[in-house]
């Protein structure tokens, strides 16, 4: 419900509501929601350089989706960004809590086929299948999305999750624009300017506060 149905569903609504890049500036908020989750029901460590690194981090985001604030904002889109970065945090950290217990791949596997089912049969609802045209290129894509950037990209993610802190996997999360943008210059020559620069910086020293490990003095004040 949580990584599946709410994730991807309040996104896919929402997108018609709000310019892509603001969109994607606040979904990213899950690392910062996680962070603060993950210390109230967790019990991880929660130190001012971590609570830095997670706002850094956001504004980083936010800084390098300023080019995509043109268009209509609503309020609608705006709760419907904020619902899914709360669904995002939600999933991860109650992955986190039952890790223990439960294999990933069993885990990945099962949320999937119920989340996608449920879709699947609300989707029909909405949307006729002779509307979609089943083209190679489409069929690849949807392959390709399906089992490497769901499938196993989910698998990779749990992993982790279950590895180490949920506060600090999920800062890692911040990497995903800068990846597209690397992606969009080496491919497509999209331009590096000095705004992008500036919050890859900023992502790029936020991930490494969150994950640095805090004196002792800090630990005796936590």
């Amino acid at each position: 419900m949580f990584n599946v149905v709410l994730y991807y569903g309040l996104q896919t609504i929402g997108l018609n509501f709000l310019p892509s890049g603001l969109f994607s500036a606040i979904v990213f908020l899950q690392p910062v929601l996680v962070g603060i989750f993950s210390w109230m029901w967790l019990g991880e460590p929660m130190f001012g350089l971590k609570i830095a690194g997670l706002i850094l981090g956001f504004t980083g985001v936010g800084i390098i989706s300023t080019g995509g604030l043109a268009g209509h904002i609503s309020l609608e889109g705006i709760l419907l960004a904020l619902g899914s970065a709360l669904s995002w945090a939600l999933g991860t950290v109650y992955v986190k809590k039952n890790s223990a217990s439960v294999d990933p791949i069993w885990l990945v596997t099962f949320q999937l086929i119920a989340g996608g089912l449920f879709m699947t049969i609300l989707g029909s609802g909405v949307e006729s299948w002779s509307a979609i045209a089943w083209k190679p290129v489409f069929i690849l894509c949807l392959l390709f999305i399906s089992l490497f950037v769901i499938a196993l990209g989910w698998l990779a993610f749990y992993k982790l999750i279950g590895s180490g802190e949920a506060s600090r996997v999920a800062s890692y999360t911040f990497l995903i624009p800068i990846v597209a943008i690397l992606t969009g210059a080496l491919f497509l020559h999209e331009p590096l300017t000095l705004t992008l620069l500036a919050g890859l910086v900023m992502i790029l020293v936020s991930i490494y506060f969150v994950n640095r490990t805090p004196g002792r003095a800090a630990l005796k004040s936590k």
